[in-house]
């Protein structure tokens, strides 16, 4: 139903900055919000950010005071920056999105992204 295309990862040494974009397309009535999640080799996936539909962000404690969250109105696309970049920020970056999908009933339905990966040298 929904697609969720995203970009800018790759290769970056310590201390610089990476950003990704996810951009969503597809039946789409309304995206509530829009989220980064990293998974780092052998640990769990976790959140990173959070863009909601009114425009508030939320960074989680690990990227703190390194971390820009954007995204568009109507939300369907949306940018994580992050700076000062730590070999600990190695992982895939996986978009997640909370969508109201156009003519389904049911509520809200969770899309993921295929991730993209980021590797951060020191």
């Amino acid at each position: 139903h929904v697609q969720l295309a995203e970009s800018g990862g790759g290769s970056v040494q310590a201390g610089g900055f990476l950003r990704l974009s996810c951009a969503a397309s597809g039946k789409i009535y309304r995206i509530t919000k829009m989220s980064w999640y990293r998974q780092a080799p052998g640990k769990e996936r976790e959140l990173v950010s959070e863009f909601f539909s009114d425009g508030g962000t939320r960074c989680q404690s690990s990227v703190q005071g390194r971390c820009g969250v954007s995204g568009d109105n109507p939300l369907s696309t949306m940018t994580l920056q992050l700076d000062s970049l730590k070999p600990e920020d190695t992982a895939v970056y996986y978009c997640n999105a909370i969508v109201v999908v156009l003519g389904l009933l049911g509520g809200p339905m969770e899309f993921w992204g295929d991730g993209t990966l980021v590797t951060v040298s020191a």
